[in-house]
């Protein structure tokens, strides 16, 4: 969606906390016009603390218990950078991430939650699993699960702190991990459990009805409490106490006294002791006006509270009031955290205890409401309005004459994930209309189906050209400056060429200066990484102003004349080999439309920016005979490019080969396409098809692609050696698709689909 007014300012929200989804959800119902919203973050999910007990015992999924930021952000128009932020220089009002420039900002505001204060004690970083920040954690408990599964004898799992979050933790992983071998019968393994903290009691900040019922329910399963044991060391294989005590620990997972990463007190933000940004009423930094901070990261200088996730989900309205506000020269609105709260703690079953001031209660019914609120709060989030879309006429709500005689399909949201491609028929029309000049040194022009043009330039040297340019795909523009650099190398790759040189062409919405240069220099910084890695130099190009942001590369390539890969050469007998899976086009289809997984996406872009270059260079040692990239016709689209219509060949496709991205069967299964599958759609007619293929896979055939892998023939007693170097060299989904054979007549498809 197009924003209606320039921008003028930019604010960037660092972390994905709890505070921040309201900002982002609020700024989506009521944007801001002429403001850009940039949201910097290390996962593209945003776990709910209040879950992690319940995710960690397996009542929920990851799903259910995690916010999707890349779905959230597309609502509120926000730019999504997924990134760890190392530095924060204030002067200049830039945010350094890891790996890539350096962030502009007019307002900031910081929602990244705390990590546990482990840095004193020895051991701590290396031998604990340390809860927080939870989307580490999460990570690790999945390598900690394997651990135990693995396991041949009996374990002693610790867990350091006993506030609420240590009891519900080792509560919940003993749980887990009783439930996880009562499934595997062949195992009889009792692992023993430790709980152990500096203070005289566990869960200090809760009445003593709580703390009694807590400590009944740990000694009756079994669990071992250890209070007043200051834990000064963490070996790799036991836990030194400053008592003297030094107990067995296996492994140790570590909840205890929050701190603040290093960058926030290097920045000169003004910090209390443990480097938490000092707030005022308004979550306002004391000594930057124009940086708020919500969360565990912050401590407010009037009112101080215990690090909870309640304040960042009561901060978060506030938060988004006084950002809004700040930017319009507003009064700012004060925000006065409650002295008391209701804490629901969980038990581990599916039990829990209600917990405010002097007030205690417990029950099934008690988790059953924990679990409704909870469930809520992921709801109000992940189940977002529809977009609205933009529509075809903005003079009129009504159809005009025009609109009611035409049979022009309307498609109000144009997918941007088609490789860059006008539809295959519309293209064809047109180039076989056109007389272009013929010079002798054109060795592949206009009217050949190889993936790049081709000039003699002396006997033994080749000048490869191509050309690629489209709109935006992902909303970072430093990501889709590396997505289109990736895109436009892949031809000449394909070709067998050696990249050369570039040059640019860059369209920027129309914004302030600062923006635009902003935009600019994000954009051609992530296409010069790519470009740069492959030898390529960039040499020049062309910028202008548009209505959308747009990039594309022009490529030259050198090569050898007589090692020119082509398209059309397959020989008989050959395999046909997929270097990368497929699935881009239904995936950033569903994306628009907010009906996809954010890490399906992730994913996808992972792959979209993994080079062809070695495998371009693996497929060629292992003698290729043709190749070709896949792109916005698909694969069965460039399939068909391969086959010489004059040939005796035909090709055999086995569907089960085909590599799928994660998600892209979901989303295609759901009638999701993007724009230019239909177009691809009609090559299907070449398939001389009898019967309706209903394999699952048969659809991403025609699925257009964005930075796809490479489509190449191999001698058969390459294939193997072959393969092996691809999975070796991080193309693990390679595969082997198809073979080549001789067609028996001319009666016979050229394609033949196997398995359906």
């Amino acid at each position: 969606m197009q924003n209606e007014a320039p921008y003028k300012k930019t604010l960037v929200l660092v972390g994905g906390g709890h505070s921040h989804i309201e900002v982002l959800k609020q700024f989506g119902m009521a944007p801001l016009p002429g403001l850009r919203i940039i949201l910097i973050s290390r996962n593209i999910d945003t776990p709910y603390s209040g879950m992690l007990p319940g995710y960690l015992a397996g009542h929920y999924s990851y799903d259910d218990s995690h916010i999707d930021l890349s779905s959230l952000t597309q609502f509120a128009n926000t730019t999504f950078i997924q990134a760890e932020v190392n530095a924060l220089d204030t002067n200049q009002r830039r945010i350094h991430c890891v790996g890539r420039p350096p962030v502009q900002y007019d307002f900031l505001s910081i929602n990244i939650g705390s990590r546990p204060s482990t840095l004193m004690v020895p051991g701590a970083i290396e031998n604990t699993y340390t809860v927080k920040p939870i989307d580490r954690f999460i990570h690790k408990w999945e390598l900690f699960i394997k651990k135990i599964q693995q396991a041949n004898k009996s374990l002693n799992i610790g867990v350091v702190g006993a506030g609420a979050g240590g009891v519900e933790l080792i509560l919940s992983t003993q749980f887990r991990i009783n439930n996880l071998h009562n499934s595997q019968t062949t195992k009889n393994i009792q692992h023993k459990f430790y709980l152990l903290t500096n203070s005289k009691e566990i869960l200090p900040t809760h009445n003593k009805q709580v703390r009694k019922k807590f400590r009944k329910i740990l000694t009756e399963r079994g669990i071992n409490i250890y209070t007043e044991h200051n834990v000064i060391e963490v070996k790799e294989d036991a836990l030194c106490c400053e008592n003297g005590v030094q107990l067995p620990i296996d492994v140790v997972i570590w909840v205890t006294h929050a701190s603040a990463p290093q960058w926030i007190k290097d920045s000169g933000i003004k910090t209390d002791g443990d480097g938490f940004i000092h707030v005022n009423d308004f979550l306002q930094s004391t000594s930057h006006p124009n940086i708020f901070a919500a969360g565990d990261i912050s401590a407010s200088i009037n009112y101080p509270r215990p690090k909870s996730g309640v304040f960042a989900v009561r901060q978060g309205p506030y938060l988004e009031t006084n950002l809004r506000h700040t930017i319009l020269e507003k009064p700012l609105k004060k925000y006065l955290p409650q002295k008391k709260f209701l804490s629901l703690i969980s038990s581990g079953d599916k039990y829990a205890v209600a917990s405010r001031g002097n007030f205690t209660i417990e029950g099934k019914w008690v988790w059953k409401l924990k679990n409704w609120i909870d469930k809520k709060f992921i709801r109000k989030y992940n189940e977002l309005p529809d977009m609205l879309l933009e529509k075809t006429s903005s003079t009129s709500k009504q159809s005009t004459k025009l609109d009611q005689i035409s049979n022009i399909e309307q498609h109000p949201m144009r997918c941007c994930g088609c490789g860059a491609k006008v539809n295959s028929n519309i293209l064809g029309k047109v180039i076989r209309k056109l007389q272009p000049i013929q010079h002798k040194d054109i060795l592949l022009g206009l009217h050949e189906p190889d993936d790049a043009a081709a000039i003699k330039l002396s006997s033994e040297k080749i000048l490869v050209q191509s050309v690629d340019y489209f709109r935006a795909l992902v909303d970072d523009e430093y990501l889709f400056g590396k997505i289109t650099a990736n895109h436009a190398l892949g031809d000449i790759f394909a070709m067998g060429a050696s990249v050369h040189s570039a040059l640019a062409i860059a369209t920027i919405p129309f914004a302030s200066e600062k923006i635009m240069e902003e935009q600019l220099f994000q954009m051609l910084s992530g296409a010069i990484e790519v470009l740069n890695e492959a030898g390529c130099s960039l040499i020049g190009g062309h910028s202008g102003e548009g209505s959308e942001l747009a990039f594309g590369l022009s490529i030259n390539g050198i090569s050898d004349s007589d090692k020119l890969l082509r398209k059309n050469t397959m020989n008989e007998g050959d395999i046909l080999l997929l270097t990368k899976p497929i699935g881009t086009g239904t995936l950033f289809a569903a994306n628009m439309r907010r009906k996809c997984k954010g890490y399906w996406i992730e994913s996808a872009i992972d792959s979209m920016l993994l080079s062809n270059k070695k495998a371009a260079d693996i497929l060629i040692c292992n003698e290729a005979s043709a190749c070709t990239d896949i792109t916005g016709f698909g694969l069965l689209g460039h399939l068909l490019e391969m086959i010489n219509s004059s040939s005796s060949i035909s090709v055999t496709l086995d569907l089960d080969a085909i590599p799928i991205l994660d998600g892209a069967l979901e989303t295609i299964t759901n009638g999701i396409v993007s724009s230019l599958h239909e177009s691809n759609l009609k090559s299907e007619t070449t398939l001389n098809l009898f019967n309706k293929i209903t394999h699952p896979n048969y659809p991403l055939i025609f699925d257009p692609q964005t930075a796809g892998g490479l489509l190449a023939c191999i001698p058969k007693s390459h294939a193997e050696n072959c393969i092996k170097e691809l999975h070796e060299n991080n193309y693990i989904r390679a595969s082997i698709i198809g073979e080549i054979n001789r067609r028996v007549n001319e009666s016979d498809p050229t394609i033949k689909i196997r398995n359906y």
